[in-house]
């Protein structure tokens, strides 16, 4: 009777052992349960994680594009203006050049007076120059590049009529010259560019008023006159 009894209770699962089961599995599926949360709060981060690296790194890409573009045009910009700068030079040098191998006026702002070849009783013979009616002080240039052989008083030699004077000889063999000046800043023997200054214009010597009487020569002593506005115009100058 004794043994039957025990056999029953063995049988039987006590109620303590199947509510451990339950506690157990319980907190089995708790365990499980939270470690898919935090799996899940794991995988959330790490997401999170990369999106803002690669916004980070985005926004490094897109500042190295506007810096390498920035670079790009300033390199260009650069570039441009050595061309330009180059291309005014060379211009510049052109310029200087063609000046230097051709023929001016003796001054910028005249009025013609007397013609060459006038006659009258203010010359022994006909004109032998141009006149440009100037101010006293007006300043006079070489008309055309050469070396000053004849610079003073008395006409620097051709006589008191022309007061002061300049004469100039030219690579064509001609010669200029440059007479009733009230100032003279060459002298004998000196080289001068087309442009320069060589004296300033006044009313010295058998002068009725300010002006500059300027010749072409074929020689530099008087006598040897051309027509200066005819040889002028030949070398492309217009009066």
């Amino acid at each position: 009777m004794s043994k039957r009894v025990t056999f029953q209770q063995s049988a039987r699962p006590s109620l303590s052992r199947v509510r451990g089961t339950v506690v157990a599995a319980s907190v089995g599926a708790s365990m499980v349960l939270g470690a898919g949360a935090a799996f899940a709060a794991s995988g959330t981060a790490n997401t999170t994680s990369t999106v803002a690296l690669a916004g980070a790194a985005g926004s490094v890409a897109q500042q190295a594009e506007v810096q390498s573009k920035a670079a790009a045009s300033a390199k260009k910009a650069a570039a441009e203006k050595s061309v330009k700068a180059k291309e005014a030079a060379k211009k510049k040098a052109a310029a200087a050049k063609k000046k230097a191998s051709s023929w001016e006026a003796p001054v910028e702002k005249y009025t013609l007076s007397a013609t060459y070849g006038t006659g009258g009783a203010r010359w022994a013979a006909k004109h032998s120059g141009q006149d440009f009616a100037v101010p006293i002080g007006t300043k006079v240039e070489a008309a055309h590049a050469g070396t000053v052989v004849k610079a003073g008083p008395n006409g620097g030699g051709d006589g008191p009529a022309y007061g002061n004077a300049v004469v100039i000889k030219h690579s064509n063999g001609k010669y200029s010259q440059y007479a009733h000046l009230s100032q003279i800043n060459v002298k004998i023997g000196q080289t001068v560019k087309t442009g320069q200054k060589i004296a300033l214009s006044g009313n010295t010597g058998n002068s009725s008023g300010p002006h500059l009487h300027f010749e072409i020569r074929t020689t530099p002593n008087y006598g040897s006159a051309l027509d200066p506005v005819s040889f002028l115009r030949s070398v492309n100058v217009s009066l």
